[in-house]
């Protein structure tokens, strides 16, 4: 049980509380699709890394490559949580995700789009870069829109899977569009990073000038303030509000927090939901969809189409809790149809070897469904109850062991290789 309860919030403070709500759910919305765009384009266009690196199993290392860099400097920035500058902390996140991005876009025009190993290996350094920029930026937005609205976050996560499902629109209509012409792969991989360069740099200048003024956003960090968070003030600076920590509020008691391991030992189900969502996710998402899938009448389409499906159901399941008198609140609930997701591995195994494409895209669909409906249920239970500077920090631990899901995801997914050979 949650030992300290959030302040009752006075009616009056409604209209504060609400003012401006839909300007800020769709610049969250911006904002988590910024998050993992640049990562997702990565992913969208393995086709053309396939092309370049037969031999490397592009899909599988630079997924491999980012997890460790992603979750190492998440576990460091979790760690020193309440000393962070958030604000810093966030831009550059989407600073690092923009210089990244343009210089995918450099590196193919300098190599003139030739593959080699000189090239995988910048490949490589640049998804451990998006590492680096995903731990900053997913981490802090999720920590500091946790003490927010849950529409925020929702809206948030629901951008992350958006960011899947454009992509891989972006990337279907490219591979049409160039699918006749002369190195038609290279030319729709090029249009993909330019794109993704200039949705990064709108993803800055959103962050940096329009989310900390919104009215909304300034009620909560200001109230965060009130309770002892050291971590927005540079935020409230950016939005116009000049406020010490605790200024607002004289009760010294009322000031203190629990620690990170105070949280995470209250919080060890939901921290684990997340880690089980993850692994059981990425232990098929995106390599085994990509190569162990087998050969069907879509031909070169056909994995870029499971991956498009995954996409589009995942936005579709975080949209889904919107809907109150289906959202999954039980914890233990949430455990039970967590753990129920592991029956996907023999579904999968069994689908591929002996089922058709149709049930294939069909249980894809439901494995991008349940992922994002369950992640989004989890991410906004877990933190009500807590104060802000709590409710800050239990996001960070979350985020951390969704990302040490990842990890273990992409690692499990080469068990898929065993008796393939390499």
């Amino acid at each position: 049980m949650k030992a300290i309860s959030m302040p009752n919030q006075d009616e009056s403070d409604a209209p504060a509380r609400l003012q401006g709500k839909y300007a800020a759910i769709v610049v969250c919305w911006l904002l988590g699709n910024g998050c993992l765009f640049s990562w997702n384009s990565m992913l969208t266009i393995e086709d053309y890394y396939a092309y370049l690196f037969p031999k490397y199993h592009p899909s599988r290392v630079l997924t491999l490559v980012y997890q460790p860099f992603a979750l190492g400097t998440l576990a460091i920035l979790a760690y020193n949580e309440a000393k962070v500058n958030t604000r810093c902390r966030n831009l550059f996140g989407y600073t690092l995700f923009f210089i990244s991005t343009l210089l995918v876009l450099v590196l193919d025009l300098a190599t003139s789009g030739r593959g080699g190993f000189g090239t995988y290996i910048g490949i490589c350094v640049i998804s451990a870069a998006f590492g680096v920029a995903d731990a900053h930026v997913q981490g802090g937005m999720v920590g500091d829109l946790s003490f927010m609205l849950p529409e925020l976050i929702q809206s948030f996560l629901a951008g992350l899977a958006a960011s899947g499902a454009l992509t891989s629109a972006l990337r279907l209509i490219t591979k049409a569009a160039f699918e006749n012409s002369k190195d038609g792969l290279r030319k729709g991989a090029i249009l993909f990073f330019a794109i993704s360069s200039i949705f990064e740099l709108v993803c800055i200048l959103l962050y940096a000038y329009v989310f900390p003024k919104l009215p909304m956003v300034k009620y909560y960090r200001s109230k965060a303030a009130s309770e002892g968070s050291k971590t927005v003030s540079s935020d409230l600076a950016a939005g116009g509000i000049c406020a010490k920590p605790g200024e607002t509020n004289h009760n010294p008691n009322d000031l203190e927090r629990l620690s990170n391991k105070e949280l995470l030992f209250q919080n060890i189900d939901y921290a684990l939901d997340m880690f089980l969502i993850y692994a059981l996710t990425l232990s098929i998402f995106p390599g085994f969809l990509s190569e162990d899938t087998g050969s069907h009448s879509l031909g070169g389409w056909y994995s870029l189409f499971l991956i498009a499906m995954y996409n589009v159901w995942d936005l579709i399941g975080r949209y889904v809790p919107l809907i109150k008198c289906i959202k999954l609140e039980s914890r233990r609930g949430l455990m039970i149809a967590i753990l129920l997701r592991s029956l996907f591995i023999p579904a999968f195994y069994f689908t591929a070897k002996y089922g058709d494409q149709g049930w294939m895209i069909m249980l894809t669909s439901f494995l991008g469904l349940s992922h994002g409906y369950l992640t989004v249920c989890v991410l906004t239970s877990a933190p009500r109850g807590y104060k802000g500077p709590e409710q800050n920090a239990l996001g960070n631990i979350l985020v951390l062991f969704l990302l040490g899901g990842l990890f273990a995801g992409v690692t499990l997914d080469w068990l898929w290789l065993i008796g393939k050979g390499w």
